[in-house]
């Protein structure tokens, strides 16, 4: 048996450069591929083949998918990373973070968002004391 390649985009001979660079092989391979979607299809029910709990609506099953990956990526350490998770190996970030580190501060948003978010995060956890006294007016002597 022969396996043949064959690049979609690109150059097959830059292609191979770029995998001999990352160090993950030296020819096109679709196992890495093969490995994530068998990952991905047996931590997501809604992918699994022969499933009752599919998405009926399509940006569910993308939001289910955008969540599994962040949580992926940020929450799990890879035993090939060295106990590391990815977002540490590409250096973006130093820790493991918590499923709450990750809801408290979500990646994919802008600094503005943040900001506001945090605004909003505040206002919940003062206490109604605390409103209470700011709300109050100052006597007038």
């Amino acid at each position: 048996m022969k396996v043949s390649t064959k690049a979609l985009f690109g150059k097959k001979k830059e292609i191979e450069k770029h995998i001999q660079k990352l160090g993950i092989g030296r020819k096109i391979n679709t196992s890495h591929m093969e490995r994530l979607n068998g990952t991905i299809r047996g931590q997501q029910t809604r992918l699994a083949r022969r499933t009752r709990n599919g998405s009926h609506l399509e940006i569910m099953l993308q939001y289910s998918i955008w969540l599994w990956r962040d949580l992926y990526n940020w929450t799990r350490v890879h035993y090939s990373l060295l106990d590391e998770t990815p977002a540490m190996a590409l250096g973006l970030s130093d820790e493991v973070w918590t499923v709450r580190k990750y809801i408290l501060y979500p990646v994919h948003v802008s600094v503005l968002q943040r900001l506001d978010w945090a605004e909003q995060r505040n206002s919940v956890l003062e206490s109604a004391i605390d409103v209470y006294k700011r709300n109050k007016a100052l006597p007038i002597s």
